[in-house]
């Protein structure tokens, strides 16, 4: 493996390899770069249908002049709503194409939801998916004051036209994308809500190249190579699937293999495809697990982020498999990715090593002091990947932009190597007698016992004492002897002020979109 100083050298020369007329290169630009290196390479595969990088450029460039005819200009928001597909890539990148800010949504939001982001987009438009269809006719039903934009369904979409066999700037009137600067705003990202409504997290062109090349450059000390192949179970409304099989995947000529969504035998189909990289979140690994048998072979790298990989699920997964996953960590609010561990065999999963070039870490106290090293404390990063701010929140913005600095909210330490290791949300802390108990710590501890397949400790609370753990845990099977089983697996490995004073048992823990436990659901369950 490569050292931290060669990864510093390639992103220094990724950056400049993408520098034309001594300018940055735009990520509204990067499809039309990826159409002029390498047009008859494969970008886009599906069980039906498989585009190559000059078919996907064009079919983009349709949309964008259907969207064009429809009234959008340049500067407009327009949401995306649209399951994984290939037409979700089409509808993106001509936002784009037309010097648009792009704002996708996901897919499994209420309509009370939607109708907040509707109106704090100031969206002119939303390219809708006709089986979502109905989800907007239920939005305007029950909410008949919300300002609903232009709606462009599947007439935006041409696949019947045959892409020309000449040049496309010669074949068509390629419109010419507005670029009055990197840092202009270019997606509209909004966060999943759990501590209360959904926030627009505004990211530039900068944001997006910095991070997509910080990422890169780590993946090259790690074995990765240009033309690989993608598979994209991650849903695409989500910034690590952006990320990584939208801008990493365009900028390295790499095909993408799209699966609709995260289910085990369209997950066979797209391995079928033979796949080359695969990045998910933790619930999807522990699926993984029990298929079992999933064809992995041709895969070289397992990336894990949007939440804590439990020990029990990377073990089981080295025990079935024989692989390892690399345990990575980010947040929407910083393009996403801080870091990510490719050679961490050896380390807990919570260790993800240092981070990526260019990204400056601090661990601070709550009065905003910096800390030595092997102290737990809130996470603030610094980096070009940092992002503009909240759209139309100024208020919340200022509460974690800091000269420069993102508070991040999630607990953390760095060691005298400069690893970083997260310790959770700060927010999910619970203070019991005056100790700090950190949930991820027991959760792991809890993923421990062969019955349990999910866990979370929240903190409920208590006059004597402040604040009680309580444990939730998935089990595979009714066991009246289980909660005597898993206190007595805490008493072995945890602090005594740290064992559950509880142990709720259920078939199943409640999950938002991109697998993570929500504890806001669970803290209404007695």
């Amino acid at each position: 493996m490569g050292t931290f100083s060669q990864e510093q050298d390639i992103f220094e020369a990724l950056k400049a390899s993408l520098y034309t007329n001594n300018r940055e290169l735009r990520a509204q630009e990067l499809l039309q770069r990826a159409y002029q290196s390498y047009p008859d390479h494969t970008a886009l595969v599906t069980a039906h249908k498989t585009l190559t990088y000059k078919e996907l450029y064009f079919r983009s460039l349709l949309v964008g002049q259907y969207l064009a005819k429809s009234g959008i200009k340049a500067g407009d928001t327009v949401l995306l709503y649209y399951e994984n597909s290939i037409e979700f890539y089409c509808a993106y990148f001509a936002i784009w194409q037309l010097g648009c800010i792009c704002a996708p949504l996901n897919i499994f939001l209420h309509t009370r939801e939607l109708a907040h982001i509707m109106v704090d987009s100031d969206a002119k438009a939303i390219i809708v998916s006709p089986t979502l269809l109905t989800n907007i006719e239920q939005l305007l039903a029950q909410h008949p004051a919300c300002r609903l934009p232009l709606i462009i369904d599947t007439q935006a979409f041409d696949w019947q036209t045959p892409v020309p066999t000449a040049p496309l700037d010669q074949a068509l009137q390629v419109p010419a994308i507005p670029l009055e600067g990197c840092e202009e705003v270019c997606l509209l990202l909004y966060t999943s809500g759990t501590t209360g409504k959904p926030k627009g997290v505004m990211l530039s062109s900068h944001n997006i190249i910095n991070n997509t090349l910080q990422g890169y450059a780590r993946f090259k000390v790690g074995g990765m190579q240009e033309h690989e192949r993608f598979l994209c179970v991650l849903p695409l409304f989500h910034v690590f699937a952006q990320n990584a099989c939208i801008w990493l995947a365009i900028i390295t000529g790499s095909a993408v293999i799209i699966v609709p969504k995260i289910d085990r035998k369209l997950m066979l189909d797209g391995l079928k495809q033979k796949p080359t990289l695969f990045f998910g979140f933790p619930a999807l690994y522990g699926l993984l697990c029990l298929m079992k048998t999933a064809p992995l072979d041709t895969i070289k790298m397992f990336v894990s982020g949007a939440d804590m990989l439990p020990d029990k699920i990377r073990a089981g997964f080295a025990i079935i498999y024989g692989r390892k996953i690399c345990s990575g960590y980010g947040l929407t609010e910083a393009s996403p990715v801080i870091s990510f561990n490719y050679d961490n065999q050896e380390q807990a999963t919570h260790v993800v090593g240092k981070p990526l070039v260019g990204i400056s870490i601090q661990i601070r106290d709550q009065d905003g002091h910096t800390l030595p090293t092997n102290t737990v404390g809130i996470l603030w990063v610094s980096g070009d990947n940092i992002m503009k701010g909240y759209h139309g929140d100024p208020e919340s913005t200022a509460q974690v932009l800091q000269d420069g600095w993102l508070n991040t909210g999630d607990l953390a330490s760095i060691d005298d190597q400069g690893i970083l290791a997260i310790r959770g949300r700060m927010k999910d802390i619970i203070i019991h007698k005056g100790f700090n108990i950190y949930p991820a710590e027991v959760e792991n501890v809890l993923m421990m016992h062969p019955s349990v397949t999910k866990a979370a400790v929240i903190g409920k609370a208590e006059d004597a004492h402040g604040q009680v753990p309580v444990a939730y845990v998935a089990v595979k099977a009714h066991d009246p002897m289980l909660e005597e089983s898993l206190r007595n697996l805490c008493q072995h490995n945890l602090a005594a002020y740290k064992i559950p004073r509880t142990f709720i048992c259920m078939e199943d823990l409640p999950l938002n979109a991109t697998g993570k436990v929500d504890k806001k659901k669970l803290s209404q369950v007695s």
